[in-house]
């Protein structure tokens, strides 16, 4: 964890204060937030359905996620007193609120991938001729 105080943090702090992207993408931002935002967009999840689902996440990192979305204000946690102990996780209605921005994302990230594999594509077929 960085100093509050370093050039790094201040200089993020006032790109996140100045601008509404880098906002939304320090909230969403990283590998497995948005895998996770996806899946809780369905509906509330345990967090052994959120560990199954989420090929290739790792216990520590799932758990320090789900953190940081918690405390952002994105998702909730609830603990039900039972043994074993069940844990679920839903969106908040300001988790809600993003829906719209990443079925946005998630479109415009499939039409790229479908340009850049055509491109791809493209470069092969050519290079063959």
């Amino acid at each position: 964890m960085r100093k509050e105080t370093s050039t790094n943090a201040l200089n993020e702090k006032m790109m996140i204060d100045s601008c509404g992207m880098s906002a939304s993408l320090a909230v969403i931002g990283g590998r497995w937030k948005p895998a996770i935002l996806c899946r809780l967009a369905h509906g509330t999840m345990r967090y052994g359905q959120l560990k199954k689902d989420i090929e290739g996440i790792s216990e520590r990192m799932l758990v320090a996620q789900l953190r940081e979305l918690e405390k952002d204000q994105i998702i909730t946690r609830m603990v039900f007193p039972e043994v074993p102990p069940r844990v679920e996780y839903q969106l908040t209605d300001l988790g809600r609120t993003m829906r719209t921005m990443l079925d946005a994302m998630s479109a415009w990230g499939n039409m790229y991938r479908s340009h850049i594999n055509q491109k791809e594509v493209l470069t092969v077929e050519e290079s063959l001729n």
